[in-house]
């Protein structure tokens, strides 16, 4: 069944909810983000500017040159920032976006064009989960390169390479993937479990039964990784209660 925000806030006290002053709503428990201007966008080590992208008004989010050093002389974490979206407000339900990515010039060796979601943000974007693919590793000639086209993380305890490490092939799969090209994700969320689905798929890309952040709320949030710039439009969430 599906519920409001105010119904949401009731059962998590405990989780930020915001105020929502810009959404376009579609539905009782629907929220609609054209993406087409800089309006109501908080990003955190990335800059954002509005423009128009392969037919679709859209917005562009690139990593910052000092955050991409940090990385690269760490190389344990992914990186890059969030967007947040003003007013938005989840827990359990669907996300579905559409995104390109693609490295920058003079980007790092590992850049692979990171692009994705991150959920369940508190207000300091101090933690969150996240879900991106790395578009260049869809068609790459090596098959180890193209099982880790989609990957699940959490910031800041969880990062790809601990994950990796500690679980190999449980948070990351491969699909097919064209960089600079649209992606359709649609992310699930129910508790502490996501599944990933990409391009229309009926069968989920990624699943993940055992989201680090454990069952909480908070906003949502445009994510990129390192030596990244990223292309996002039309995002859409409905959120569901029990």
């Amino acid at each position: 069944m599906l519920s409001s925000v105010s119904r949401i806030s009731q059962q998590l006290p405990l989780c930020t909810v915001f105020i929502v002053a810009f959404l376009v709503p579609t539905g009782i428990a629907a929220q609609s983000y054209r993406l087409d201007s800089n309006k109501g966008l908080q990003p955190h080590n990335v800059t954002v500017d509005r423009l128009s992208y392969r037919g679709r008004n859209a917005v562009r989010v690139r990593s910052l040159p000092s955050t991409d050093a940090v990385y690269d002389a760490q190389k344990s974490g992914t990186g890059g920032g969030i967007v947040l979206l003003e007013g938005s407000s989840f827990h359990d339900g669907t996300i579905e976006v559409d995104v390109a990515g693609i490295p920058q010039a003079n980007a790092p060796a590992l850049a692979r064009g990171f692009v994705g979601i991150a959920f369940r943000v508190p207000p300091d974007a101090s933690k969150y989960d996240y879900v991106y693919i790395r578009p260049t590793n869809g068609r790459a000639d090596d098959q180890q390169r193209r099982n880790h086209s989609t990957q699940y993380a959490s910031f800041p305890e969880n990062e790809w390479l601990k994950l990796r490490t500690e679980s190999p092939g449980k948070y990351e799969s491969h699909t097919d993937l064209i960089p600079g090209e649209w992606t359709h994700l649609k992310i699930e969320v129910d508790g502490i479990k996501m599944r990933l689905y990409v391009n229309g798929a009926l069968q989920p890309t990624l699943l993940v039964n055992d989201l680090k952040l454990g069952d909480c709320s908070g906003a949502v949030a445009l994510w990129i990784g390192v030596g990244t710039e990223a292309y996002f439009a039309n995002l859409r969430m409905k959120v569901s209660e029990h």
